[in-house]
């Protein structure tokens, strides 16, 4: 692991232990002008212009797998997965682990990792986007970020 990703999960590690009970951290990326979070426990690491060996036969927003550390990591478009173009000059990814389960993800761009309380993250009215679980208008003004749900983004739906 280079020095900035090192720097940069130390960061993610003091800004965890700082969250009061009522709230989460997440981590808020861009896909085109989409503002999305993750649960910032689910973060393992973000890389910048790593090598995707493709793989035949998988879905077309699985577009192959990167080796990080000697484990194969499958990686996803997220583009893809919500119906959006390709963009091929996605080479930013976020490295995810759901309950034991790692995946990359290929965003467009990271913009900060945010505290927000618990009771200002709205449910999604139901059957609207299968990949989002909540949303909630970020608390420093900059918009509103729809949070990705880690247990759709794993399904082969």
């Amino acid at each position: 692991m280079n020095e900035e990703n090192e720097a940069m999960l130390l960061e993610e590690e003091d800004v965890a232990q700082e969250v009061p009970s009522d709230s989460r951290n997440y981590l808020i990326f861009f896909i085109d002008d989409l503002k999305l979070g993750v649960d910032a426990a689910y973060v393992v690491e973000i890389l910048n212009n790593v090598a995707v060996t493709p793989l035949p036969v998988v879905p077309h927003y699985v577009r192959g797998v990167i080796n990080m550390r000697g484990q194969l990591i499958p990686v996803m478009d997220v583009r893809l997965r919500l119906g959006k173009m390709e963009n091929e000059g996605s080479s930013l990814l976020v490295v995810l682990d759901y309950e034991g389960t790692s995946i990359g993800i290929l965003v467009d761009a990271v913009d900060k990792m945010i505290s927000i309380p618990n009771r200002v993250v709205m449910p999604v009215p139901a059957h609207s986007q299968k990949l989002v679980n909540g949303m909630c208008t970020i608390p420093d003004g900059s918009g509103t970020m729809l949070v990705l749900d880690c247990v759709q983004l794993l399904s082969h739906d």
